[in-house]
């Protein structure tokens, strides 16, 4: 059994990738790490998480513009006379990931970890999608939105995770050979796709599978 691990899921919107992954560190016992490391981002490096939030993927991020922030009052505070670009803020969100899987085994949600952490070699990386019918039935619900609303926003927030993912990793966003493993959620739920990935895991990485 491998002493410290990685797992990365890349999902679609509503696909449930948010929840399978913190079923999946509860049953594994693992750190879990989502929104969390926009905050963690912002503390280790002074910048303001309005920045990070600005080209984050959820935010349907967009190549354009480049340059964020100009001189503000959220950067005067620590970096007078300075241009934060989307690449720099990918640099230091980048850094905080793999400090963080340099430190135990964690699980990582979108975010291009695993691109970030492609010379990790304990590292299985994964890609939820579901049906359009389940997608919007949960953003509907989740959200309080119509059907077409809900359907709407998955197209917009889908298209920035696309953005994101192709422009940063200069890989396909979605794409069965960007990962090692591909799941729609829709086939048998979340919490058989939960012990599905686990067993997976137990296979890459030696562990001993819980029994239920």
């Amino acid at each position: 059994m491998v002493n410290r691990y990685i797992i990365t899921i890349g999902r679609q919107f509503g696909s449930g990738g948010r929840e399978i992954g913190q079923k999946l560190s509860a049953r594994l016992g693992i750190a879990f790490y989502d929104k969390e490391l926009i905050r963690i981002a912002s503390q280790q490096s002074g910048v303001k998480e309005e920045f990070f939030e600005r080209v984050d993927e959820q935010k349907h991020f967009s190549l354009f513009p480049g340059i964020l922030g100009l001189r503000t009052s959220l950067t005067d505070d620590f970096f007078p006379n300075y241009y934060l670009s989307n690449e720099s803020l990918f640099r230091i969100q980048s850094d905080v990931i793999r400090r963080l899987a340099g430190e135990g085994s964690c699980i990582f949600v979108g975010r291009c970890a695993d691109y970030v952490l492609k010379e990790e070699r304990n590292c299985l990386t994964l890609f939820i999608s579901a049906d359009m019918a389940d997608r919007i039935k949960r953003i509907a619900v989740r959200h309080k939105l119509s059907e077409s609303k809900a359907k709407d926003l998955i197209e917009r927030t889908d298209k920035g995770r696309s953005s994101y993912y192709n422009y940063f990793s200069g890989k396909t966003w979605g794409a069965a050979e960007s990962y090692h493993l591909c799941i729609n959620s829709s086939l048998a739920g979340i919490d058989e796709t939960v012990r599905l990935i686990s067993h997976v895991a137990g296979i890459r990485f030696g562990l001993t599978e819980k029994r239920e």
